[in-house]
């Protein structure tokens, strides 16, 4: 008897976690135009953005056991997991008031610098193999470089500037997820050896 095992694309378990990064970027995004003492007239509120980047890192390790294609995807998955937990770990804990230096805020910082990093080194295709090898190689990049705006929340705890940046973060990555096609062409090309392109 065969069994036939049912597994989803790569790209749907990617525009699962999009989804989730646009409700973490739509929840930044709310605090930061009412600013922090609006948003925390409701002590539940406090609790949403870390909460959340909290639950994503526990569903991360699902995706690294189940949908990963290697060790270094496995790698990859299990790095932003752990990242995830330990910058939404840290900001819960500053939401209840167990920690009080806005310099906690330096974990997300290292959260994103990880995630970036895990994003091009898990990525072993050059930019134009598929769309898929260069929105890895974007979202690296995105990833790594908008860390500056925690670190700068860190010690700028009320810049504006630095709280849009970091809400507008993670809209980019929902917005780059949310394009992925594993075997699909980039501007038009498409390594011969990707595979036969789908839509």
């Amino acid at each position: 008897m065969i069994v036939a095992r049912i597994q989803p694309p790569a790209e749907m378990v990617h525009w699962w976690f999009a989804t989730g990064f646009l409700v973490l970027g739509l929840l930044l995004l709310a605090e930061a135009v009412v600013g922090e003492e609006v948003w925390a007239r409701r002590p539940w509120r406090r609790y949403l953005w870390p909460g959340f980047v909290f639950a994503m890192g526990i569903l991360m390790f699902p995706v690294m056991t189940f949908f990963t294609s290697s060790t270094i995807h496995m790698v990859a998955h299990g790095t932003w997991a752990q990242v995830m937990l330990f910058a939404g770990g840290a900001e819960l804990a500053v939401a209840r008031g167990k920690l009080h230096s806005p310099r906690w805020r330096l974990c997300s910082a290292a959260a994103l610098a990880v995630s970036g990093v895990a994003f091009l080194v898990h990525e072993q295709n050059d930019w134009l193999f598929s769309r898929a090898a260069f929105l890895h190689h974007v979202l690296g990049w995105t990833v790594l470089v908008c860390a500056v705006f925690p670190l700068v929340q860190a010690f700028r705890p009320r810049s504006t500037a630095a709280a849009l940046g970091f809400a507008a973060t993670f809209l980019v990555v929902a917005v780059l997820l949310y394009c992925d096609r594993d075997t699909a062409p980039i501007f038009g090309h498409l390594s011969y050896e990707a595979g036969v392109p789908h839509r």
